[in-house]
């Protein structure tokens, strides 16, 4: 049975090791991630949420909200979502998902948007829309905190 929960400092390590797998364009850094972690979980404007079965970590889900002129008012990002590889398949990543447009609403944010390279089946089927095109430009490496 899969529970979708905020995460806190207990879940840390957890999820730490869960984001050093989804690290792609920079190198992981658990130092940096401790800072990153602990601030977020500090920050009203950050939602962590965590997909567990009893103790077990099964996948985890970071997003944000902000102020937007366009929407006319909040949006909510998903910045993050990873899904245990073994895991895949059992409706997990719907639940996170799930999870995180409630926390939106409550929030009242009018829409969710996130970035995709290889899951866009899988959003689409969540029904989601491609709306635009996402590049990016890396100008350093994050500075140490």
């Amino acid at each position: 049975m899969t529970d979708v929960r905020h995460a806190t400092s207990g879940d840390v390590a957890a999820v730490a090791e869960m984001a050093g797998q989804l690290a792609q364009s920079f190198p992981f850094s658990r130092t940096r991630f401790d800072a990153s972690c602990a601030a977020l979980l500090d920050s009203d404007a950050a939602c962590l949420l965590l997909a567990v079965d009893g103790d077990a970590a099964l996948g985890y889900l970071l997003g944000v909200d902000h102020l937007t002129f366009y929407a006319n008012g909040p949006v909510a990002v998903v910045e993050e979502i990873l899904v245990r590889p073994e895991v895949r398949g059992r409706g997990i990543g719907r639940a996170l998902m799930a999870a995180f447009e409630r926390w939106a609403v409550s929030r009242n944010c009018g829409l969710v948007t996130l970035a995709t390279r290889r899951a866009a089946p899988f959003y689409a089927a969540l029904g989601y829309e491609e709306s635009a095109v996402h590049l990016r430009k890396v100008l350093r490496e994050p500075a140490a905190p």
